[in-house]
């Protein structure tokens, strides 16, 4: 059966009773159909003297194109320590309509192991992504207003770009004001996709409305002639923001197949932001609970990197364990076999693969100081001979490794690596940050490229240089650093794979997200907007004689 059958064919618990296992009450819940709901922000205020519960962070080597199953494994494990009797919770990304209608698919897990549902959450969901795309365009809005109606503040540079929740090459670059009316003023523009707008990561950093409204208020839009920044308080935007962001701020519980209740909220990607769900969803699950399953986006050097040196120097708190997942493919893959040939046996590539899924096991565990246990995500491709390989191969350097088959068995495929999870957030962790707030932009840029990523050098371009130099007289510069590069190598370069010979990263560009509270280093080749492929999954997307969606997987 494909995914959407599975998770059609599983019956599902009413969502207030979802929220009781939780001990939320009923007037704490706002209801989005049967199995749905917003979880009011004040149940975290009437938690916020419990004790937390805790926290293990779901990452994962560089992926293949599609993904190594990152949410799967973060259900299944949810699901396994429900099974061996522990109080478990998600706290997961929503997904991004561009990727469900282009090549990656939805982001609500597979087979026996999916957060449901699923049609729901993968499409509009409650709205939260929607209610982004309004605010950003709102202020889009009020910024050309503003110069149509004498332009009082003196903007000569606009920077905020427009946004929309679907890849859309052609958006790229556009020109607006073309209508040729009396004292429209033409000019380039561009659109984002709607996840890599500040606004997301503002939403998914921000604990509570008034902290919202205060980072959208200084959401810097743009620079007047005197090349000073201009506000979006500037423009008095950030009421009428924050009113459309009232109810998107709130978390969305929803359940797995097996009942486990699970809260996605937020969702930027984490190889153009910052890559994890909300503050507020975090914080809030480890006070419901006594384990929280988190994940952060694409690779550990993407997703882990900004989760623990800006979500968790934000937040003040840091994950008990860390589950890196691998699968058998993706070490092939980085390991020098083609593409095409990946689901072939080829111990050569697993063996030469396995420098990646190290690297990232040195970071976590030796750079961030935190305890690490592999997840090996099982395929149906996947041969024993090549599982027992690269378990042997972690034994040998004393890396505590187990085989997630959730896909296939549910909670009962994680079992095991939920029993040594439990034993491994009971070890103590010397968690610390790759830089300090201290340090200026461009050495925490070179810290988390020579440390994380393994490069030689950082070479930055004269656009950059001016930027850090304009940042950091504004008063900025403890501000953290988001890097957006490749998802698919430790450098900076989508096609080298293997990082076989010494390599440098080049940043092209910085952005200040003064709103967000971080400062944006552009390496490499980078899309704010992606584009579909050309087979993109719409085209399998459609609805039946029964009115029930089919295709999306």
């Amino acid at each position: 059966m494909t995914d959407i059958e599975i998770a059609r064919n599983t019956k599902l618990e009413k969502i207030e009773k979802i929220a009781k296992k939780l001990n939320i009450k009923e007037e704490d819940i706002e209801c989005y159909g049967k199995y749905k709901a917003k979880i009011s922000n004040s149940v975290y205020e009437k938690l916020k003297d419990k004790k937390d519960g805790k926290l293990i962070l779901v990452t994962a080597i560089n992926p293949t194109p599609l993904g190594e199953g990152k949410t799967t494994v973060s259900i299944a494990i949810a699901d396994g320590l429900s099974k061996i009797g522990k109080k478990s919770i998600l706290a997961l990304r929503e997904p991004s309509l561009g990727p469900v209608f282009g090549i990656k698919g939805g982001a609500t897990g597979g087979g026996h192991v999916q957060v449901a549902p699923m049609e729901d959450i993968n499409l509009h969901f409650t709205g939260d992504i929607h209610a982004i795309t309004s605010a950003n365009n709102l202020l889009s809005s009020m910024i050309d207003n503003h110069i149509y109606f004498g332009n009082q503040l003196d903007i000569q540079e606009v920077t905020w770009k427009r946004c929309v929740d679907l890849n859309d090459r052609q958006l790229r670059k556009v020109q607006t004001g073309l209508s040729g009316e009396k004292n429209i003023v033409p000019r380039e523009d561009g659109f984002d996709i709607t996840v890599a707008s500040e606004i997301m990561a503002i939403l998914c950093l921000a604990e509570n409305l008034k902290e919202l409204k205060h980072k959208l208020g200084n959401i810097i839009i743009g620079y007047n002639s005197q090349k000073q920044p201009v506000y979006a308080k500037d423009l008095k935007a950030e009421g009428a923001m924050t009113v459309l962001l009232k109810d998107a701020i709130k978390p969305n519980l929803v359940q797995t197949l097996e009942h486990t209740p699970a809260i996605i909220h937020g969702g930027p990607f984490a190889n153009i932001a910052h890559g994890c769900n909300s503050v507020i969803a975090t914080k809030m699950a480890m006070k419901l609970a006594d384990y929280s399953i988190t994940e952060a986006g694409f690779g550990a050097d993407l997703g882990a990197e900004k989760f623990l040196d800006i979500k968790c120097r934000k937040a003040q708190i840091k994950p008990n364990a860390v589950v890196i997942v691998a699968t058998i493919k993706a070490l092939k893959y980085h390991g020098g076999v083609e593409k095409e040939k990946i689901q072939e046996e080829n111990f050569e590539g697993l063996q030469n693969g396995m420098k990646n899924l190290y690297k990232h096991i040195e970071n976590l565990k030796d750079k961030f100081g935190l305890n690490v246990i592999v997840a090996i995500n099982k395929y149906n491709t996947d041969t024993s001979e090549e599982i027992e390989y690269v378990q042997a191969d972690l034994a040998k350097k004393g890396i505590e490794s187990s085989v997630v088959d959730g896909w296939a068995e549910g909670g009962n495929g994680a079992i095991d690596i939920a029993k040594k999870i439990v034993k491994l957030t009971n070890v103590q962790e010397n968690f610390k940050y790759i830089y300090k707030n201290q340090d200026d932009i461009k050495t925490k840029i070179q810290k988390v490229a020579k440390e994380i990523y393994g490069a030689t050098e950082v070479e930055f371009s004269e656009k950059a240089i001016e930027e850090i130099e304009r940042i950091e007289k504004l008063g900025f510069v403890e501000l953290p650093v988001c890097i957006a590069k490749t998802q698919y190598s430790l450098s900076d370069d989508a096609k080298n794979l293997e990082c076989k010979e010494p390599f440098k990263i080049t940043i092209r560009d910085i952005n200040l997200k003064a709103g967000a509270g971080f400062v944006v280093a552009i390496a490499g080749k980078i899309m704010t907007m992606p584009g579909l492929p050309r087979v993109p999954a719409a085209e399998s997307i459609d609805i039946d004689e029964n009115e029930e969606i089919v295709g999306i997987f």
